[in-house]
């Protein structure tokens, strides 16, 4: 009686046996699905896990991270947030029946103006619940989307920079430049002055200071200065946030309009 030994080699011996096995039986008919392989390298891509969490949940948590990335793309080594990823989003928590409250978790050095106003207005104009979490920084634009939901939390070591807006490329050198220029730090200014309780007047001191940055004029504010120059709401972190839109999304069920049943 002969017996079976198996080549040496871990791909030798998976194709002696592919060979030896019923069809079902065989390593390769074991291996998981091209789609289920997909999926997992992914979910490692883009979360750095295997199996994120997938309980269902009426809150619908948006990160803005790294750069606010608008009608130029910026280099692949730059960490952005790109505003027609953003803008669906708000668009499908809104519609959604199941999402009842979004809090939106910032941590951005700023970016594109435009794109920062874009989504920032998007969160403004939602019907449902908002909260807005500042972790690490919300800088430059990141100020407007910070102050756009309806209630505003900032870590107690987060910061935010306060300056003028500034144009890349070029820039011609005649007044309806600066005009331009004006006109669109007129749009910033009375979007944050509408949307939290700074003052212009206040939130253009802040702006214009000089001797705070090193390679600009402004001034960066840590959490607690944040909440006192009235820019955000509270000093707070993940379980103040949850626990001030769950108490948001209560109000928010209770003045909801009912169907008529007939």
């Amino acid at each position: 009686m002969s017996r079976t030994v198996l080549p040496p080699g871990i791909g030798q011996a998976k194709e002696f046996l592919n060979q030896q096995l019923p069809e079902r039986d065989r390593p390769d008919a074991l291996t998981e699905p091209p789609q289920t392989q997909n999926t997992i390298a992914d979910n490692i891509e883009r979360l750095g896990q295997t199996n994120p969490v997938t309980d269902e949940s009426n809150i619908y948590c948006l990160t803005i991270v790294g750069q606010v990335e608008g009608h130029i793309v910026l280099p692949p080594q730059n960490k952005t947030t790109k505003y027609e990823h953003i803008i669906p989003q708000l668009v499908a928590a809104e519609q959604s029946d199941k999402i009842e409250g979004v809090l939106i978790i910032l941590n951005t050095v700023g970016g594109d103006v435009e794109a920062g106003l874009a989504i920032a207005e998007m969160i403004a104009s939602m019907s449902k619940p908002t909260v807005t979490l500042v972790l690490g920084g919300g800088h430059s634009i990141g100020v407007p989307i910070a102050v756009a939901s309806n209630y505003s939390l900032i870590a107690e070591s987060a910061t935010m920079t306060i300056h003028p807006i500034r144009l890349n490329g070029l820039v011609i050198g005649v007044p309806q430049s600066f005009e331009y220029l004006e006109k669109m730090q007129e749009r910033v200014t009375k979007f944050i002055t509408a949307h939290s309780r700074i003052s212009e007047e206040n939130l253009r001191h802040l702006m214009m200071t000089t001797g705070e940055l090193a390679r600009d004029i402004g001034t960066t504010v840590v959490g607690r200065d944040a909440v006192l120059h009235g820019l955000i709401d509270a000093i707070g972190g993940l379980g103040a946030a949850m626990h001030h839109l769950r108490q948001m999304i209560e109000d928010y069920r209770s003045q909801r309009p009912r169907g008529v049943v007939q």
